[in-house]
């Protein structure tokens, strides 16, 4: 053990540099291969969020989220219409939006994108891992030339709950996609079709207007 200590002090004292970790490209989405032998067709379908990641994002912003993914037929598209809220939204009003992917390869159809004005760049979907019938795991990227990445990712589930063990195998296959487990935030799935009743004028008034926020599937790049 020694003798190793010695010899890096004296590759150290010659000049020899150590060998460091090459930094990440922050501007670049990560490396992901598609799964193999996947079957687009079982994931269709509605499915609910159980936890969900942005990178652009240090508290969960949104509650019941809920999703559908449908696909054309003869189309290589795959399309998922999806139902939120804002988590303070005095009046717990149920929103909407939707996105279209292209299957840029039919021999890896777990990996979509998507290119649109509106996204500010190329918009990266993979489907990390799922058995289709309770759980699936999916990671977003969108990346625009000289400014940072955006990633997010959902744990989803066909129930509105989703077994701690299969939470835990899920997350265990984030963080080598760069994703700090520490802001992946549970998704509350309780008291979604409701509308709050008897609040104040005065904080109707004041809310914040859906319209001027961003909805969880667009980031607005800096820079």
């Amino acid at each position: 053990m020694r003798l190793c200590a010695s010899i890096v002090f004296v590759l150290l004292l010659a000049g020899v540099p150590a060998r460091r970790k090459r930094p990440e490209d922050k501007t670049k989405c990560p490396k992901v291969k598609a799964i193999r032998n996947f079957d687009l067709e079982q994931m269709l379908g509605r499915w609910y969020v159980i936890q969900y990641y942005a990178s652009s994002e240090e508290a969960l912003s949104y509650r019941c989220m809920r999703a559908e993914f449908t696909m054309a037929p003869f189309m290589a598209d795959v399309t998922m219409n999806f139902t939120y809220s804002f988590t303070d939204d005095p009046i717990n009003e149920q929103l909407i939006g939707n996105i279209t992917w292209t299957i840029p390869n039919p021999a890896q159809p777990a990996h979509w994108t998507h290119s649109e004005d509106t996204y500010e760049g190329v918009y990266n979907t993979y489907v990390l891992d799922s058995d289709y019938s309770s759980w699936a795991l999916l990671l977003h990227c969108a990346e625009k030339s000289k400014v940072p990445r955006y990633l997010s990712s959902f744990i989803m589930s066909r129930q509105p709950v989703l077994g701690v063990n299969v939470v835990s195998y899920l997350r265990d296959k984030l963080p080598r996609y760069d994703i700090d487990l520490s802001y992946m935030f549970e998704m509350a799935q309780n008291d979604c079709n409701s509308t709050l009743i008897d609040v104040p004028p005065s904080i109707v008034v004041n809310r914040p207007p859906p319209s001027v926020r961003r909805h969880p599937m667009k980031h607005h790049h800096q820079g």
